[in-house]
C-alpha cells in the first residue's frame, strides 16, 4: 500500500510538470506497465484529481482544469529544494520578497516530514546581507510584464538607455530572461519593427496596457539565446590588439577565450585581441599581465593607458605620503 501511495504522488507529480503524457512514457518514468498506469490515473480520479485522457495516436494524458483542485502535492526532493531556494535567500536581483520567502519557508516547516526537516536543519545556510543589485527590479514590476507576456497585450514604457537617453517605447512584449543578476524583457518594437530587449530596471510600464496581439515567432534559438547574443555583442563592442614583450607560454594560462585571443610573436613575444565593452576596460585588463607591452591598435587606447598610469601613481603617492 504504501508503494502504491508513493507511485500515485510521483505519477501525480509528473502530470504537474508537463501539460501531456502518453501512456507510455509515463510507463517508462515510473517503471511499471501501460495497464498499471491505467489503474493508477484511475484512482487519482477517486481522489478528486480530474486526469483527461484521450486516445488515437497523439492521444495520452493531462491534468485536467477543475472547479476546485486538491492540494498541490511535492515528493521529498521537491519539497527541498523549494525550502533551499527560500532560505538561500535573494539574488539581490529582485526586490520586495524577502519577507514573504521567509514567511513560506516558516509554512512549508511546519507541515514538513521530520525526516526531511532533518535533511533540510542539516543544510543550514548563513546569507551574507548585502544592498540589492544596481539592476535589481520589485518583484511587482516582474509580475505585471510577466502577465502582458502572458495576455499577449501590449505594453507602452519610458525606458532609459545606457548613455541616458530616455524614450517612450510601445511593444509586443513576449519573454522575460534573467542574465545574471539582470532582467530583460525580450518584445517586438512597434516602431522598429524589429526585435529588441530591453533591460527591466531601466523601464517604467504604463498602465492601461494596449490591445491584444498575435503572437510572432520568437527569434532563432529563443528568447534566451536572443539575450544572450545582445550581451556578448555589448561585452565585445570594442577590440583592441597589444604586444606583450613575454613568451606566450607565460600569458597563455592567464588569458581567457571569453576576452580574447593569442598567438605567438616570436623572440620570446605574443600578441593578443583583448574584446570589451570600452578601451578604458580593455585598458584595466592589460595591467593584469604585469609585463611591458605595446600598444598596436586602435591609438586611442594609448591615452587611456596613460591615463590610468596617472591615476594610479597618484594613488600610491596619497598612500605613501609622499
Amino acid at each position: 500500500m504504501l508503494e502504491t501511495s508513493a507511485r500515485l504522488l510521483r505519477l501525480l507529480s509528473l502530470l504537474q510538470t508537463r501539460k501531456d503524457w502518453s501512456g507510455a512514457e509515463l510507463a517508462d518514468k515510473l517503471a511499471i506497465t501501460p495497464r498499471t498506469v491505467r489503474r493508477d490515473v484511475d484512482r487519482l480520479r477517486e481522489l478528486g484529481y480530474p486526469v483527461d485522457a484521450t486516445v488515437g495516436v497523439g492521444g495520452g494524458y493531462r491534468l485536467g482544469a477543475g472547479a476546485e483542485m486538491p492540494p498541490l502535492q511535492l515528493d521529498d526532493e521537491e519539497v527541498l529544494a523549494v525550502a533551499l531556494s527560500l532560505q538561500s535567500g535573494a539574488t539581490g536581483s529582485v526586490v520586495g520578497i524577502g519577507d514573504a520567502s521567509l514567511r513560506a519557508l516558516s509554512k512549508l516547516r511546519q507541515i514538513m516530514p521530520s525526516r526531511l526537516r532533518h535533511r533540510l536543519e542539516s543544510l543550514q545556510i548563513d546569507v551574507v546581507q548585502r544592498a540589492p543589485a544596481d539592476s535589481a527590479v520589485d518583484a511587482g514590476v516582474l509580475s505585471a510584464i510577466a502577465s502582458v507576456c502572458h495576455r499577449h497585450e501590449r505594453l507602452r514604457f519610458d525606458y532609459s538607455t545606457h548613455d541616458g537617453t530616455a524614450s517612450r517605447r510601445e511593444v509586443e512584449p513576449y519573454r522575460l530572461v534573467r542574465s545574471g543578476v539582470r532582467w530583460y524583457l525580450v518584445a517586438w518594437d512597434l516602431s522598429r519593427e524589429d526585435w529588441r530587449s530591453f533591460r527591466v530596471d531601466r523601464l517604467e510600464p504604463k498602465i492601461p496596457t494596449g490591445p491584444r496581439f498575435l503572437p510572432r515567432d520568437l527569434p532563432p534559438g529563443g528568447a534566451a539565446e536572443f539575450v544572450s547574443r545582445g550581451v556578448t555583442r555589448l561585452r565585445t563592442s570594442t577590440q583592441a590588439t597589444i604586444l606583450l614583450h613575454a613568451p606566450i607560454e607565460q600569458i597563455a594560462p592567464m588569458m581567457s577565450e571569453r576576452w580574447g585571443t593569442i598567438e605567438s610573436a616570436g623572440d620570446d613575444r605574443c600578441v593578443i585581441v583583448l574584446s570589451g565593452t570600452t578601451l578604458r576596460s580593455i585598458a584595466q585588463w592589460i595591467r593584469v599581465f604585469d609585463v611591458d607591452f605595446t600598444v598596436v591598435d586602435p591609438p586611442e587606447l594609448r591615452d587611456e593607458c596613460r591615463s590610468l598610469g596617472s591615476e594610479y601613481s597618484v594613488t600610491v603617492r596619497r598612500y605613501l605620503g609622499a
